[in-house]
């Protein structure tokens, strides 16, 4: 199929802009618990006046300290509390936020406050400020810096204490749906990071389908998620935004070594993470079965929730996985289950490919994984999975109101209401990405089948062509290569050369109980010439070279020592790994894979 629609149900305000909502639960909804703040070892409940009192508060001392309506106010912090606070002050006082990673670098940092002409930021820790400190005299427009830690919130509403609430409705009210919400700049996986100009109508529309479609997330008294991805990210920042829409329970946590414990406390009902956390869950609970000496028990468990899964979506699950499914609920899966927090039902998947074979291992244990598909430039969702409309493998149909086509190369493009109005004063780059027709070209490569499902295959500008021509998805292999125990990433080679490789990296957290249920040393640096490691990764890559024909297949790999990290500059904030500072780096690598 070369396109689909799926036709928009929901009718969209053409009034208004994302400050309702918190004024309507304050007012509509008064008591009801909107969030959870985190308070030492505990979470004490937010309600919606409280919520909204504490919005209007710090709102008004942004505009008594000068910011004024349409100016951007730059947010530079970890996920908490705050951030969502702060989000909705500054829209409450008719400004536009400019999120900023909290690990960016300083010249990241004035890059983005320079080129988006910045009035305001708040920063989270004296490290942070210590940061725009070094960078503050060549950045004229910004005028004000405030910290959380260093008592933002109660700076700010002691100052706005004159400013009346006639005058603050009056700002809040003066924008409409086509007024800028926020400035995201991308994370950058080659040159400046661009500016993607996000409307408060962009919002609108993404939630006001988002939320109906995805129902059996957001309704319910008890509906709570813990948002623990970095809200300078989209992905992240739509689920924060609909969230307050539809008033379900949400806390925040920053510390990802602590997440389980926090699952344990907070309990949600879904969570929305990357690909990478679900292979980490997957990948250590299989190491720990394996150390306890269950590991052909663990294995087998996985196999039989898959099994159910698919049978799930045929229609037609077998007696005995049935029999063997309902055993493992028991033994491994109800396990699994708890370490979410024990109410966890449904997960949203975005920011790369799933893949199969973790897609039905969730759901065959319970927690139902809708995979979506969008970028930045497009507020989050172009397509999800939904609850009774799932294909596991792919990014889901069109939401409502969205139409996706293939472009003869075989790019997707799709046009919608949540399609962003271009880049920061880059009007090249706008024309480059968004056709006269409102068509946005994604520069992803995919398909759509005969239900009007999406599947990506992989980046227009990283398919590689071998010197025999072979067109070769570097992903389909990447993706399954990093599913594996004792992988943590790796980049697959082969532009212009006779074969396709693949350079790879192992994971710190796993390899070191593989290594010492095996008898090895721990030190990753001792186990790179080790026979037994090479062939474990070997026939990981035996098994992704399954999924490809024999001419896209991996024929040569190398084991590298280094680790790929956001602070080394090989991964994206979001964990998209930067291809060409990868090659770049590993020049003298990937020349020996085709020299031996």
């Amino acid at each position: 199929m070369r396109e689909y629609s799926t036709p928009q149900q929901v009718t969209i305000p053409d009034v208004g802009n994302l400050t309702d909502d918190v004024v309507t639960n304050g007012v509509e909804h008064p008591e009801t618990v909107v969030f959870a703040r985190r308070s030492g070892d505990s979470w004490v409940d937010v309600t919606a006046a409280a919520f909204l009192d504490e919005v209007r508060a710090v709102a008004k001392g942004l505009i008594a300290a000068g910011v004024e309506a349409g100016d951007r106010v730059a947010l530079l912090s970890r996920t908490r509390y705050e951030w969502t606070l702060f989000d909705y002050a500054i829209w409450f006082a008719g400004a536009a936020t400019v999120p900023i990673y909290e690990t960016s670098s300083a010249e990241q940092i004035e890059w983005i406050l320079s080129d988006s002409g910045t009035r305001a930021v708040i920063a989270e820790t004296p490290e942070h400020t210590g940061r725009l400190k070094a960078i503050r005299d060549r950045l004229p427009e910004v005028h004000h810096v405030w910290s959380i830690d260093d008592n933002a919130v109660a700076v700010l509403t002691t100052l706005g204490s004159e400013i009346s609430d006639e005058d603050l409705e009056a700002r809040r009210t003066a924008n409409g749906p086509d007024a800028l919400a926020t400035l995201i700049y991308t994370s950058g996986t080659t040159g400046r990071p661009k500016g993607c100009m996000l409307t408060h109508g962009n919002f609108m529309f993404e939630l006001g389908v988002a939320v109906d479609e995805l129902d059996k997330l957001f309704t319910g008294d008890e509906a709570s998620t813990l948002l623990f991805l970095p809200l300078a990210h989209v992905f992240a920042r739509i689920i924060q935004v609909g969230c307050v829409k539809a008033r379900v329970r949400m806390g925040h946590s920053a510390d990802i070594k602590n997440l389980l414990d926090d699952f344990a406390a907070f309990k949600p009902t879904f969570i929305l993470a990357v690909p990478r956390v679900f292979e980490k869950v997957f990948n250590t609970a299989s190491q720990r079965a394996a150390a306890d000496g269950k590991g052909r028990i663990f294995n087998r468990a996985a196999e039989v929730a898959m099994a159910y899964s698919r049978g799930l979506e045929t229609g037609k699950v077998g007696l005995a996985v049935k029999a063997q499914h309902s055993v493992f609920d028991k033994l491994v899966y109800a396990k699994l289950r708890t370490a979410l927090g024990g109410r966890c039902e449904y997960a949203v998947s975005g920011g790369a490919p799933l893949g199969d074979r973790l897609g039905h291992f969730y759901r065959g244990i319970g927690v139902n994984v809708l995979e979506g598909y969008g970028l930045t430039e497009t507020t989050a969702a172009l397509t999800v999975n939904l609850p009774d409309a799932q294909k596991v493998g792919t990014v889901g149909r069109p939401i409502q109101g969205t139409g996706v086509r293939v472009a003869d190369d075989g790019e997707l493009l799709f046009r919608g209401g949540q399609v962003f109005a271009g880049y920061w004063n880059n009007e090249a780059a706008t024309a480059e990405a968004k056709d006269a027709d409102g068509w946005f070209h994604t520069g992803d490569v995919g398909e759509i089948d005969e239900e009007g499902f999406v599947r990506i295959t992989g980046r227009k500008k990283e398919i590689l062509v071998t010197a025999g021509g072979k067109n070769v998805a570097p992903a389909v292999l990447e993706d399954r290569l990093r599913s594996h125990l004792l992988i943590d990433q790796c980049v697959v080679v082969g532009d212009g050369r006779p074969f396709i490789g693949a350079l790879i990296t192992l994971d710190r957290e796993t390899v070191p109980g593989w290594a010492e249920s095996n008898g090895k040393p721990t030190d990753i640096a001792k186990l790179l010439d080790d026979p037994d490691l090479y062939a474990a990764v070997e026939g990981a890559v035996e098994d992704a070279n399954k999924a490809v024909s024999k001419a896209e297949s991996i024929r040569k790999f190398v084991i590298l020592g280094d680790e790929w990290t956001e602070e080394g500059g090989q991964l994206t904030p979001s964990l998209k790994l930067k291809r060409n500072v990868v090659m770049r780096e590993n020049v003298d690598e990937v020349e020996a894979l085709y020299s031996r």
